[in-house]
């Protein structure tokens, strides 16, 4: 593991890389190719997409990658990314000052898309209700499901915004409960891996959710085993 005063390098196996910031409430991780796959648009998950020359996003984001999110001000933006911080930001980050990315992306992700990396295939899931573009990536050779923001623990997963859909987050999770192989999953917040048993808790509680009538919005926060949903 390597660490500097903000990003905490990990190896999750010999070509498998995560960098996680800590110091930040939401401790967001990414996870390295060079080519950048952008789970959502939401300002925390696209905070270096200038640095790198290939942006890949799912086409129900591109808008909020090229124009940003509608009705969210730059103020809120600076307010959230800057909050809570414990560790302090490395030089080139003012959180009173930063504005995030926004650009056309260099190409668009789709359902089933398959990219291939060399030594490694990766297939996309268009798992939208946190965002309308959120995907997953499962990379099939290691069982490595990406979440991005449809499934972390400790916090609650969000869909609770007026651009979110309670009942699309909810298929979302069930579908991902579905793929099989799954050996470890990865969400770009909190614990770094989960054990894919927590896939058996989601189908509990996709069901629950549904046959209770919670799937909307207004219903609060809802907690099971290992996560917990906020509509």
């Amino acid at each position: 593991m390597l660490q500097d005063a903000w990003f905490t390098v990990q190896a999750i196996d010999s070509h498998t890389y995560a960098i996680s910031e800590y110091g930040h409430w939401e401790k967001v991780h990414s996870f390295l190719p060079i080519t950048i796959i952008t789970t959502h648009a939401h300002t925390d998950h696209i905070g270096s997409h200038g640095e790198f020359d290939t942006i890949l996003v799912h086409p129900q984001d591109e808008a909020w990658l090229v124009h940003g999110i509608t009705g969210l001000s730059i103020e809120q933006i600076r307010r959230d990314i800057g909050r809570d911080l414990t560790l302090t930001p490395p030089a080139s980050f003012n959180p009173d000052s930063y504005t995030p990315y926004q650009g056309k992306p260099t190409g668009l992700l789709n359902d089933g898309q398959q990219l291939d990396l060399g030594a490694r295939t990766l297939t996309i899931y268009h798992t939208p209700g946190h965002s309308p573009g959120h995907i997953c990536v499962f990379d099939q050779p290691s069982g490595y499901l990406f979440t991005g923001d449809l499934l972390y623990d400790e916090t609650p997963v969000y869909a609770f915004y007026p651009s979110t859909d309670p009942a699309a987050l909810v298929q979302s999770l069930d579908r991902i409960t579905r793929i099989a192989g799954v050996s470890r999953i990865f969400g770009s917040h909190n614990t770094l891996g989960l054990a894919p048993d927590i896939l058996q808790e989601v189908t509990l509680a996709v069901s629950q959710l549904r046959e209770r009538d919670l799937v909307r919005h207004g219903t609060g926060i809802h907690t099971f085993k290992g996560f917990s949903l906020q509509f």
